[in-house]
């Protein structure tokens, strides 16, 4: 049989092996050291998540190893009489996955299938496109085809939340020559916008007196890369202010159409926002309530002047602009289209002012000619940028041989000539390990449940990325 055939015959055991690993709650938690001390730096759960995987690939004759409980691969490597010549191609995946949340139908962590869908946290986000490239793997592997480079499967555990357990990898085994990560759309990402994460900072001078109009704590948001849904402001001072204030939140409210009320809060008065979640990467899905906030609140003038320059700053440059268009950085290029601006965390109190604002920039700028347009904004401003982190864009041309190869798996196995390669404004493991681009396993047309509650996998888009993860395999290993 060919590794088609073979990897057809392996679809029980694929789908035994994804319902035990969605059984493991692999949400990252506190450290925990064991009875003889050793550390499980993600917690328990993931851990087990790993000595599972490890020994599915142990059990199916791979080199499988932990790295110190940071990481772990699984290992097919080249004759030894090849090893000299041979390059190392790497499936760089996560066994971490995000907390459940509520609105399930039945147990997150009890895989089950329904509707030709397999439901479970994991299945779509990562653990199913893991299982089915280990597969791929064993059955290039025995189908007898001779390997001219090793091929190495990265287990990531801290994806959801951060790049430790990669750069941990990566600080022992380098990078490896090609690769690709089965975390996110087909037919590939061959490109992921850069990002940059930064806050608007101004410490205030002076704080006016109490019986003075004053804007005493304004909180919105809770991550840099959602759009914010709900924001408060709380107003302080002599009480004859109070009413004032009100009408003019009603009156914004009429005007506008967003959902904006105040009421009074002991001896002070709170006005609340609610706007529309979303994702950072997509904030035309969504309604920033910090926006509405700062819209409202540039109708009132309070005591602190250097408050009202803030808030007017952010009204004149930022606003509800979705691309930089008036923040010194209008970026856009064929290959990615417009930079996408979102601000997403606000805390202002009388003494500090704080914004973290989220950009994620098109892959032909940089990350300084991004900074020089924003300071140039600025430059006659008290306010300054505190670079919270950086992430540089990535780029392959479709010419490249191995995205060509990639292209052409997924071309063969489904007949789709016509979806053409994403750039993306995401972020994967493809920012972190040079050399390897974002491939699957999601596909065109599909609905994206990850992270939501009743997670699911299509049954058959299961099988299918398996067998085109082992065509890429075959193409990047043994032609």
């Amino acid at each position: 049989m060919n590794y088609l055939e073979i990897l057809d015959s392996y679809r029980d055991d694929m789908l035994r092996t994804l319902k035990d690993s969605v059984a493991i709650p692999s949400v990252k938690a506190d450290p925990v050291k064991t009875a003889d001390g050793e550390l499980l730096p993600f917690g328990r759960g993931v851990h087990d998540s790993l000595m599972h995987m490890l020994g599915v690939g142990a059990s199916m004759g791979f080199e499988s190893h932990n790295v110190d409980n940071y990481a772990g691969y699984i290992d097919h490597k080249v004759s030894e009489d090849k090893a000299s010549e041979a390059g190392t191609v790497a499936i760089v995946g996560h066994l971490d996955v995000v907390p459940t949340g509520t609105g399930w139908s039945r147990d997150p962590f009890e895989m089950y299938e329904k509707d030709g869908y397999l439901f479970g946290r994991g299945t779509a986000d990562d653990k199913g496109p893991v299982v089915a490239s280990l597969y791929a793997l064993k059955a290039v592997r025995e189908s007898g085809a001779e390997f001219k480079n090793n091929l190495r499967i990265i287990l990531g555990l801290d994806e959801e939340t951060g790049d430790v357990s990669i750069d941990y990898y990566t600080d022992r085994y380098g990078h490896p020559d090609m690769g690709f990560t089965p975390d996110g759309d087909f037919p590939i990402v061959n490109g992921e916008m850069g990002i940059m994460v930064f806050d608007l900072a101004q410490k205030f001078s002076s704080v006016p007196a109490k019986e003075d109009l004053r804007l005493t704590k304004l909180t919105g948001g809770v991550a840099h890369n959602a759009v914010p849904a709900d924001a408060k402001a709380v107003i302080a001072g002599d009480s004859k202010y109070f009413d004032a204030v009100a009408e003019k939140a009603k009156l914004y409210a009429a005007e506008t159409g967003y959902d904006v009320k105040a009421r009074k809060q002991g001896n002070s008065i709170a006005v609340e926002v609610k706007g529309k979640a979303a994702h950072g990467a997509h904030p035309e899905l969504g309604l920033n309530a910090i926006s509405i906030m700062m819209d409202f609140l540039g109708r009132i003038k309070f005591a602190n002047e250097e408050l009202n320059d803030y808030i007017a700053f952010y009204n004149e440059h930022l606003g509800f602009d979705l691309h930089g268009e008036r923040f010194g950085c209008k970026f856009e290029d064929k290959q990615s289209g417009p930079l996408i601006l979102n601000v997403g965390v606000a805390n202002i109190n009388e003494e500090l002012a704080s914004l973290t604002v989220n950009i994620r920039f098109p892959v032909t700028y940089t990350d300084v000619e991004l900074a020089t347009g924003l300071e140039s904004c600025l430059k006659d401003t008290s306010i300054g940028i505190i670079t919270r982190a950086v992430q540089k864009p990535i780029y392959m041309d479709l010419k490249t041989p191995m995205v060509s190869k990639l292209l052409n798996a997924y071309r063969e196995e489904t007949g789709d000539t016509e979806t053409q390669a994403i750039v993306q404004a995401g972020g994967t493991y493809a920012k972190m390990v040079d050399n390897i681009l974002c491939y699957g396993g999601m596909f065109p047309g599909e609905e994206d449940t990850m992270h939501q509650a009743d997670e699911r996998l299509s049954v058959e888009s299961f099988f299918k990325m398996a067998r085109i993860f082992a065509r890429a395999i075959y193409s990047l290993c043994c032609e």
